[in-house]
């Protein structure tokens, strides 16, 4: 069968266990992404993981976000999201984002934002 067409299946992101066996790759100094699906213009979705005092620069958003906080907490415009925080933001909106004590986030992008 052809690999694009198996499931995705990412087990233990719930566990308290520091580590989820999946493959980590650099996205920014002090967090990783695990990339989901990818569309160079369309949807996409990805598990970012922020090490304590990681920050994600301001951007953009041209579609809808999801981010669904399945560890730690992070912190943005909008206030400080604790594990189990569902977040969406519109096209047009910006923010920027750090995780004091380091994070597991589920991002799910419409289209492909962009770091002002």
């Amino acid at each position: 069968m052809d690999s694009a067409r198996l499931p995705v299946i990412c087990a233990g992101l719930f566990s308290p266990a520091t580590d989820v066996e999946i493959q980590w790759e650099k996205f920014r100094e002090g967090i990783e992404i695990h990339r989901l699906y990818t569309n160079a213009q369309g949807p996409s979705a990805a598990l970012l993981r922020y090490a304590p005092g990681a920050s994600l620069p301001r951007h953009e958003h041209a579609g809808y976000e999801h981010i669904l906080v399945l560890r730690g907490s992070q912190r943005d415009d909008n206030g400080h999201h604790e594990t189990g925080t569902l977040l969406i933001h519109p096209p047009g909106t910006t923010h920027a984002i750090t995780s004091t004590n380091g994070c597991i986030v589920l991002a799910i992008w419409e289209k492909p934002v962009r770091f002002l």
